[in-house]
């Protein structure tokens, strides 16, 4: 009996092996990608407040401070809806930026600007363009959904002491900004810890370095800091997470177009 259960065993590893050793490194990649968006599932309504710093290439820094209103998509189908506002300094204060993440089609963001005292729906052709000039493109701001992707496992290796999973993440909806991107994700904790940014042009341009997780309960990992380096300018945008709060309760009409003058 031992040994037919050791033949079974070494049975069952060996399919395993197989299973793992067949997948392509497109497939691979997706499925590393998949267990990270899965991670996150479950949280339903957050609001976090951040302090914003952007510094330029002589290295003079303005901080900024603002709130996220996160409302967790209803299905696979359906991408998260969040809402941005700015408090301080007085000329960005009520500035407010609404995004619904889609999963193939370009989102849906608007723009309220308090001196304008109207809502702008941003293009997909601004999309690329920098948000309240800062290094983050109005793109950058929208759920990271699975389906937005396609992906391709390049190799594991070793950051800051941390083994990741380094994958190609090619933007499937129309007119990003970017050419592809490079993503590096912890294997413990399957979250991202660092991406790289290619432009239209084929160059690195940006890295988003995603550091000081903090767990929030089973799977729900959130970064208090972020860091966005643009190489062809020199400067950088930081967002330090001052507070988390989740299961607050938010309603789908604090997230429509009509809401942004009322914030």
């Amino acid at each position: 009996m031992r040994k037919l259960f050791s033949f079974i065993l070494m049975m069952g590893l060996l399919t395993f092996s197989l299973f793992v050793n067949a997948e392509t490194s497109q497939e691979k990649g997706f499925r590393i990608a998949a267990k990270s968006d899965r991670m996150d599932n479950g949280f339903g309504t957050s609001i976090a407040r951040l302090t914003m710093t952007l510094t330029n290439s002589a290295g003079d820094s303005t901080k900024r401070e603002l709130e996220i209103k996160t409302l967790e998509k209803p299905n696979e189908n359906v991408g998260d809806k969040s809402v941005t506002l700015f408090f301080t300094p007085p000329d960005v204060e009520g500035t407010a930026l609404l995004s619904h993440a889609k999963i193939l089609d370009s989102d849906d963001q608007w723009l309220y600007l308090p001196e304008l005292a109207r809502v702008k729906r941003i293009s997909s052709s601004n999309k690329s363009g920098p948000f309240v000039g800062s290094e983050f493109a109005f793109e950058d701001l929208t759920a990271a959904e699975l389906g937005k992707y396609s992906y391709e496992w390049l190799e594991e290796i070793t950051l800051d002491g941390l083994k990741v999973d380094k994958i190609k993440q090619i933007p499937l909806y129309k007119r990003s900004g970017y050419t592809y991107l490079i993503a590096y994700i912890d294997k413990d904790i399957n979250q991202f810890r660092k991406v790289e940014f290619f432009n239209r042009g084929g160059a690195h341009f940006k890295t988003l370095t995603i550091s000081e997780f903090e767990n929030y309960g089973g799977t729900i990992y959130r970064p208090m800091l972020q860091q966005m380096d643009n190489h062809l300018t020199g400067k950088s945008t930081t967002l330090l997470v001052e507070v988390y709060k989740f299961g607050v309760e938010l309603n789908d009409n604090e997230f429509k177009s009509s809401a942004l003058s009322q914030l």
